[in-house]
């Protein structure tokens, strides 16, 4: 029956509420005349007290929101207007009766006062009872680390949600453990897996807002080797400015993932290039061009241009930005434009038109084994693509003009990198030509959570069950996040005086494997391997793919200079001249329209690019062209 009315439509559910009120207060009302008088309805007692009661009774809970307050989730405001409705309740019986001449005690408003609430909150408190008991058999348990104001409000979402059941607070707080907090205990972390053993939790849900993030990495270190998963809720930013609510569980962050500190952002630098002016950005819609976006627009700019090829990257930045105006109170001009950085006629009225002072470059072909199947299309973006959207800003006299450079351009063995290092190369010789615009570069590794990244499909891969698959053992990279990455770039702008190269002291690079060792761990399940043959997730090792490295870098010589930020450093290296460049930039487009591969391939290496291709040529449609194929389809010359 109970469930029946749970189940039923919310105006029946009122109805059968406000009846039942109807009787509760009938029978307060003859409960006191009897208590006091003995009586359950002594003469001359008017029936219009009671009536004009039960009028006023109802017309009160009405106001008060009594009925638009739903049982399950009853809560202390909630019982506390019923107290204040049955007051005002009480206080219509005394004064009705004295008016309507009614025989009745003084002391009945009173017992009706005592008993009113008992008939009317009873009920309610036992079907939040009933129902919270009978959902939460049903919700798996989860364990809440830290049980500081987010971790409370959490385990209440929680328990009024139908998702999990909280069942413990987990705190290093010394004064918070052994606390009642939420109606859950507050245990130390030494005690975490006698907990797991006792409540088999789903989850293991870090409310740690306040921590800093190298208290965060220690604190999964500890954590990384329980049989349960770790996940987090989203971070202060977001829940400020209404992206996510408190109860939105999610996989750890990036930087959670990163294993080391984040290099920190120096505000005087991140804002010289772009407060109150006109900026640009290329390939607005990408990983890395939409965070530049992002923080471009906390910066108050003038005017952003946003500069896409892919229509529905633009459309979708665009609408993030537009909607993320009204909370941080912006007044921006933003402009979506349509184009290909291949267009150096539509990118010079751009920055004309718009009075563009800084660009972002960030326009670019990045995976490495599509640029190798792809090579033409690679040289055109990633060169000429550069090559066109630095000269129009020269044109159009913009100020600053920053390119969105990669650690694969450091003696590259891929074509993808040396692009990126002969983009680097054409900007330096530009540099030279003319000193109305300040060109720079910004190197740095990898960067997780990026389109391409190893992270989303490494976590696409252990939901499925596995296979984790990594191309060697041994491969290492250099890491970064997106956030870091673009602070990285603006704060460049800044610091160039022209031509500069700048790279990041990123320490230590990371063991691909160890990335997915923790991050299976992480998410609840152990490793498969020789020596854990009957774990869950196994990692399977899959080769080198074409032009990719065992290791990167960041410096082609040893010769750096530090700048005003401690981690980033000026790196001094070998450039061409404009007519070097200029002569190299026609040899390569010949060999683009002629579509000669094999040439383009010879230009690059031939360029003090440091190109040193690992294999041979892998361009797909280049091979299918070829009379002859050596083994496994590789081309022959």
């Amino acid at each position: 029956m109970l469930q029946s009315l749970v189940d039923a439509p919310r105006a029946i559910k009122r109805a059968v509420t406000l009846v039942y009120d109807v009787v509760a207060i009938c029978a307060a009302f003859l409960g006191a005349l009897y208590l006091r008088t003995g009586e359950i309805y002594p003469d001359g007692t008017n029936p219009a007290v009671l009536l004009l009661t039960i009028a006023v009774s109802l017309l009160a809970f009405i106001k008060l929101g009594l009925y638009r307050a739903v049982l399950r989730y009853m809560s202390l405001p909630a019982l506390l207007n019923i107290l204040i409705g049955l007051a005002i309740s009480a206080a219509t019986l005394a004064i009705s009766s004295f008016f309507l001449q009614s025989w009745l005690p003084r002391t009945v408003p009173l017992i009706y006062l005592a008993l009113a609430p008992l008939l009317l909150g009873t009920p309610r408190l036992l079907m939040r009872t009933w129902y919270y008991h009978r959902i939460k058999r049903r919700k798996p348990n989860v364990l809440i680390f830290g049980a500081g104001p987010s971790g409370v409000e959490l385990s209440s979402a929680l328990t009024h949600g139908n998702d999990y059941n909280p069942v413990a607070f987990i705190d290093n707080d010394p004064q918070r453990i052994g606390s009642i907090r939420a109606a859950l205990r507050v245990y130390p972390l030494s005690q975490v897996e006698q907990l797991i053993s006792r409540y088999d939790p789903a989850r293991l849900l870090l409310a740690t807002q306040g921590m800093s993030q190298p208290a965060r990495l220690q604190l999964l270190e500890q954590l990384k080797n329980l049989p349960v998963a770790i996940q987090s809720i989203p971070s202060i930013d977001e829940l400020a400015s209404g992206r996510a609510t408190i109860s939105q569980i999610r996989d750890l962050a990036i930087e959670d993932l990163l294993g080391r500190t984040p290099v920190p952002a120096m505000p005087e630098l991140i804002s010289a290039s772009i407060s109150e002016r006109n900026v640009m950005v290329t390939g607005a819609g990408g990983s890395i061009g939409s965070e530049l976006c992002r923080q471009i627009i906390q910066l108050r700019p003038q005017r952003l241009v946003l500069f896409e090829l892919n229509e529905y990257n633009l459309y979708t930045i665009e609408r993030e930005l537009r909607a993320s105006f009204h909370s941080y109170q912006l007044e921006i001009e933003l402009i979506p434009a349509l184009g290909s950085v291949q267009h150096r006629q539509r990118l010079t009225e751009l920055m004309r038109q718009f009075q563009i002072n800084t660009v972002y470059h960030a326009a670019a072909y990045k995976h490495v084994p599509l640029v190798e199947h792809n090579i033409i299309e690679g040289v055109r973006n990633n060169v000429f693509g550069t090559w066109f959207a630095a000269e129009a800003a020269i044109t159009a006299g913009v100020d600053n003009f920053v390119l969105i450079s990669t650690d694969k351009a450091v003696r590259p063995t891929n074509v993808m990198g040396a692009s990126k290092r002969l983009a680097e190369l054409v900007l330096q010789a530009l540099a030279k030509r003319q000193q109305d615009t300040r060109f720079s570069m910004v190197r740095f590794g990898n960067v997780l959570g990026s389109s391409g990244s190893v992270v989303p499909l490494f976590r696409e891969q252990i939901r499925q069950g596995g296979p984790v698959t990594v191309t060697h053992r041994d491969i290492i990279r250099y890491f970064m996040t997106i956030p870091e990455a673009a602070q990285l770039v603006l704060q460049a702008g800044a610091l160039s005086s022209n031509g500069d190269t700048f790279v990041l002291d990123m320490g230590e690079p990371v063991r691909i494997t160890e990335l997915a060792e923790n991050m299976i761990r992480l998410m609840g399940y152990s490793v498969r391997d020789e020596h854990n043959p009957d774990g869950d997730i196994e990692i399977s090792f899959t080769g080198l793919r074409p032009g990719e490295k065992l290791y990167e870098e960041l410096l082609i010589g040893d010769n750096v200079t530090g700048t005003e930020h401690p981690k980033i450093m000026r790196a001094e290296e070998e450039s061409l001249s404009w007519p070097e460049t200029q002569a190299l930039l026609d040899a390569l487009e010949t060999a683009c329209k002629g579509f000669d591969v094999q040439c383009i391939h010879q230009l690059l290496q031939d360029a003090p690019t440091g190109f040193t291709p690992n294999g041979l040529i892998e361009d797909l449609l280049w091979k299918s062209r070829q009379p002859t194929a050596g083994p496994e389809g590789s081309i022959l010359h």
